[in-house]
């Protein structure tokens, strides 16, 4: 059974006395390595994830607006550590947004991280390219007339809807 890039193989019945040389064959499979194929070439690629060069170049940086946060400056990150590394940035972004809403009176509403992942075109191997991380933050401006009147309307609209007419 195949579990995509985490490792080669699964071998749901571990080595075990009395299995034979069906077993063996399975054990072997499931030592041949993880996420390269243990230095070897694969199939349609130039080179191994060990001796990958684009892999090895691949440089991180942030482009948003905001000084805070890692990769200001262009960094490498190891495609094993760059899911991780990726997701901790973009959380730096989400810790930034309630950070600004609590400054500012306003009130994280929705907030979404998402990671892109790409395959290298030397190696073929799987790593995460980027990340985007999507926040909405409402505030409530007192001093706006649009506000208050929509305050009293809702004040009129909602008093007495929530009434237990069985007590």
């Amino acid at each position: 059974m195949m579990i995509g890039a985490i490792s080669n193989a699964y071998d749901p019945y571990p080595a075990q006395a009395g299995r034979g040389a069906a077993n063996a064959g399975r054990a072997g499979m499931a030592k041949q390595g993880s996420l390269g194929g243990g230095g070897k070439v694969k199939k349609g690629y130039r080179s191994s994830p060990e001796d990958c060069e684009t892999c090895k170049e691949r440089k991180y940086q942030d482009g948003s607006n905001e000084s805070d946060v890692s990769f200001k400056a262009p960094g490498h990150i190891s495609p094993e550590a760059s899911a991780s590394a990726v997701m901790a940035h973009e959380q730096q972004h989400v810790s930034n947004a309630y950070q600004k809403a609590a400054e500012k009176g306003g009130e994280v509403v929705s907030c979404s991280v998402s990671l892109r992942t790409a395959v290298c075109p030397e190696c073929g191997t799987v790593y995460v390219s980027g990340g985007k991380t999507n926040t909405a933050i409402s505030y409530t401006d007192e001093t706006n007339p649009y506000q208050k009147d929509k305050k009293a309307q809702d004040a009129i609209r909602y008093t007495g809807a929530n009434i237990d007419y069985a007590a």
